[in-house]
């Protein structure tokens, strides 16, 4: 009687996808619905608005994007909350746990950024743009670069702060950076990856800045894609 109340389940019965007790396999009953781990990408630096993560999730129904925040708010991933006055407007937040696994979506990105079928020129939100600064980044040369660069995407700013050989990522905007980067995200590929030649006024298609230029050239060196697999 004493081993059968220890391992009686008195929680409600709950739907399960896979029959295995591996954490992986839990991960994906959370996180493989299609769009999931997006949306939750587009919370990783903060709270968003419904027609925030929409906006930046191009293909996705306002119906399927409702699911899928219920899905994750259940799970304890998603939570919401409403922006104090002036604002006072409701957004969806990650919780805690759900942010702990922002450097899993960092490792992933990587890793499939290696594949002949990764295209870096589709449509790339300024959260996922950022994000994959943190997934890219040589973090032996940003050991010797400290440094604080502000970007201006459309609509949104981030400060992308190095020290340390890590590369810390925050939606605002920074009064004094050491560089400062303007345009879309098409414009930050070019310049950060394609390695098209830096203009302070983005000719070229490529990101405008302010700053040290050889400053600004060191910034662009510390990140590349991953070489393609065979």
């Amino acid at each position: 009687m004493q081993s059968d109340k220890i391992t009686c389940d008195l929680s409600p019965p709950r739907e399960r996808r896979y029959d295995d007790a591996c954490g992986t396999a839990l991960a994906l009953e959370f996180i493989g619905e299609r769009w999931s781990l997006l949306i939750m990408r587009e919370l990783v630096y903060g709270p968003r608005r419904f027609g925030e993560i929409r906006l930046n999730l191009p293909g996705i129904s306002a119906n399927v994007l409702t699911q899928r925040l219920g899905s994750l708010e259940e799970a304890g991933i998603v939570l919401r909350r409403r922006l104090p006055s002036p604002a006072n407007v409701q957004v969806y937040d990650l919780t805690d746990w759900g942010r702990d696994a922002a450097p899993l979506m960092r490792d992933l990105g990587r890793w499939a950024a290696r594949s002949p079928r990764h295209d870096p020129r589709l449509f790339m939100s300024a959260a996922s743009a950022m994000m994959s600064l943190q997934a890219l980044v040589d973090r032996a040369k940003a050991a010797t670069l400290p440094v604080a660069a502000a970007f201006h995407f459309p609509g949104e700013d981030f400060v992308a702060t190095v020290a340390g050989g890590e590369i810390l990522v925050s939606r605002g905007v920074m009064a004094a950076p050491d560089l400062a980067f303007t345009g879309d995200t098409l414009a930050m590929r070019r310049t950060i990856y394609g390695k098209a030649p830096l203009a302070r006024d983005g000719a070229g298609g490529t990101l405008a800045f302010t700053g040290k230029a050889a400053l600004a050239h060191s910034f662009v060196d510390l990140f590349a894609l991953p070489a393609k697999i065979p």
